[in-house]
């Protein structure tokens, strides 16, 4: 289930249309995989909310692994223009935090110059 910003996913259909969709409005996607069963996936979970909700420009997505057949969790992979730009493995908020601001100031720079 998703929460408020951030979107799950549950087919290869609905993974294609939400990357098309970031391509198509140049934003950054942030996806987390995750299971329902893995503890420090519930233990970051919280805190990629609040980022979902501290950065609304950038895509949070949410894939369950059991769903879409992922192996490490939980697996954070940032995407730009429909090509991933950086990965994070494990529940290391302060990492996960650093690179999303990180990542949405580049963003934010590379859309102020288009302007």
């Amino acid at each position: 289930m998703a929460d408020e910003k951030v979107f799950a996913v549950h087919s290869p259909e609905e993974w294609r249309s939400k990357l098309q969709e970031a391509i198509d409005t140049k934003r950054l996607v942030v996806v987390d995989f995750t299971a329902t069963w893995c503890g420090p996936c519930r233990f970051i979970s919280p805190v990629f909310v609040e980022l979902s909700k501290k950065f609304p420009e950038i895509l949070f997505l949410k894939v369950d692994v059991d769903e879409l057949k992922v192996r490490a969790m939980p697996t954070f992979i940032f995407i730009k223009d429909g090509e991933s730009i950086d990965r994070l493995v494990g529940a290391k908020k302060e990492e996960l935090e650093s690179k999303v601001a990180s990542l949405a100031t580049e963003a934010a720079a590379t859309v102020a110059t288009r302007v």
